[in-house]
Parts: structure tokens; sequence; C-alpha cells
């Protein structure tokens, strides 16, 4: 089975206990935020963060951040309030664990702690890159179908699972899209745009690079499918793939590298890190 198919997560914190110090701040900062006339995409613009992280976080299905709380504290005045609660948010950080499936998890623990991730996609938008409506649109229209509650579940898992980009020292990370996948308008025309609006937040992230494949490219070194490679912390690169429920991490060198090669094909016939973000604003009407 596929992690979508099997897995039930819990919201990050509610296997360390710590679900109710992230709710409590949840509610603190959406009160805060509507206090001071904001709305979430305002607030998000002042923070670094997009609205559905802001949401997520009002909810508490995602943590609040040690340096956003900081940064709320003063644009919010909130006169300490939520600076004083970073020790116990630092603390339940070292806790809380997002869960996944037994197969699933020791990929998920290696991409936690990754000094690399790279991700090639050719069908829909990596999950560490999708917003919360384009999350659940994936959910919601795979089959066989899954309840609400378990949809609601695995959309907070997949937000919970994008701080890997946030984290200090931040891994570098790749992503090479095709261009059908920033095309595919999945969940509709609204969620499409703000799906497009978060990758072009997303790869102006100084350890971020997002390189689109256009459609055109006479070639291509990689039609077996979307792969992901990383390399551990002290260990060497692995790779990833998932093709129709069954997943795979690799970890034989010899296929690690064959990936790996055309992986670095690929990102050099894609378009460049600024001629993407171009497309980008193009596809947005900018």
């Amino acid at each position: 089975m596929t992690e979508d198919a099997e897995r039930k997560p819990e919201t990050p914190a509610e296997e360390a206990g710590t679900t109710g110090l992230f709710t409590a701040l949840g509610k603190m900062l959406k009160r805060l935020r509507e206090r001071a006339g904001l709305t979430q995409k305002e607030f998000g613009v002042m923070v670094g963060y997009g609205p559905d992280a802001i949401s997520a976080m009002e909810r508490g299905v995602r943590i609040t951040r040690p340096e956003l709380l900081e940064k709320a504290d003063e644009i919010l005045d909130a006169g300490g309030l939520l600076k004083d609660a970073i020790p116990e948010v630092e603390e339940a950080m070292k806790k809380a664990r997002t869960r996944h499936p037994e197969w699933y998890r020791g990929y998920a623990n290696m991409e936690a702690t990754a000094v690399e991730l790279h991700y090639y996609a050719n069908q829909g938008v990596p999950g560490i890159l999708q917003t919360e409506d384009y999350a659940r649109a994936v959910f919601s229209r795979r089959r066989p179908l899954l309840d609400e509650e378990t949809i609601e579940k695995r959309v907070a898992d997949r937000l919970a699972r994008q701080q890997v980009l946030e984290r200090w020292p931040p891994p570098m990370s790749g992503f090479v899209l095709e261009e059908v996948v920033l095309q595919r308008p999945m969940g509709g025309p609204d969620v499409h745009r703000e799906q497009l609006q978060q990758m072009l937040r997303i790869s102006h992230m100084r350890n971020v690079e997002i390189q689109v494949m256009p459609t055109s490219q006479t070639q291509h070194p990689n039609m077996d499918g979307a792969f992901n490679l990383l390399t551990p912390k002290g260990h060497s690169p692995v790779a990833y793939t998932e093709v129709q429920g069954h997943p795979r991490l690799i970890t034989d060198a010899d296929e690690v590298r064959k990936i790996a090669d055309r992986y670095g094909i690929m990102r050099a016939m894609a378009l460049t890190p600024l001629e993407s973000q171009t497309l980008i604003k193009k596809m947005l009407g900018e």
C-alpha cells in the first residue's frame, strides 16, 4: 500500500502529548491577528509564511516555530505573551514527531534530518510543496475513497512534513517539475492559483531551487516516473520511488548513482530557477 492509502496519522504533536500547547498557541495567534485587523494572507506576508501555513498553525496542526513567535509578538503587539512561550515550544519540538506507517518511517526519518533533498515530479506537486487545499483535493479524489476524518488527518500530516524546509541549518533542496504539473488545475482555479503562488514563494527561499522541465523539450533522460533523492546526515545518498502502491527505498550505491545521473541531466535540460520563476509568474498573470 502507498503512504496515502495506509496511514492514518495524527497531528504532529499528538503522539508526544504536546497537542494542547500548539492548540492554545494557535488560538492565541488567531485572536491577536484578528485584533490587529489582518487576514491570514496579510499576516503571512509579514512573517514569511503562506496563508495555508498560518491557517494550520492557528488550528494547532502545524508547529508554531520560535522565530515566528518572535516576529508575531512584535507585529501583533502581544507584549511578550508569545515570546514567553518560546522555551516551551522549543522543548515540545524535541518531542513532537509525525507518525508514519512502519514501512515509510525509515524514509521519513531520513528526510527530516537530511542535508540535501531533491525531488522529480511528473504527475502532481510534491507533497512537501503542496498547499493545504491542494493536499485536501488530492486526498479527497483518491480511490478508494477516504472518510473525512482520515482526509483531515492526512492533510495535517502533510503540512507538518513541510517543516523540513524551514529548519536550521536548512537542507539544500532542489525540485525538477514537469511543466504539466504546474498546468494541472488540481482542485479548481482558486486552489491552482494558490498552489502556484506557494511554489513561487518557496522558490525564493535561499536553500531551495525549483526548475521546470518544458513540455516542448524533445529529449528526456527519465521516462521511468517520479523519485526522491536525499542525503541523510552522515550517510550516503539514497533514493525513494513509489509506483502504483509499491514503495521502494533504494540504498544500493550503483542504483542511486544512476538515478542521480538522470536527475543531473534533467536539471541541465530544465529551465533555470530564475526562468522557472518567470514562467510561474506568467501563469499567474503577473
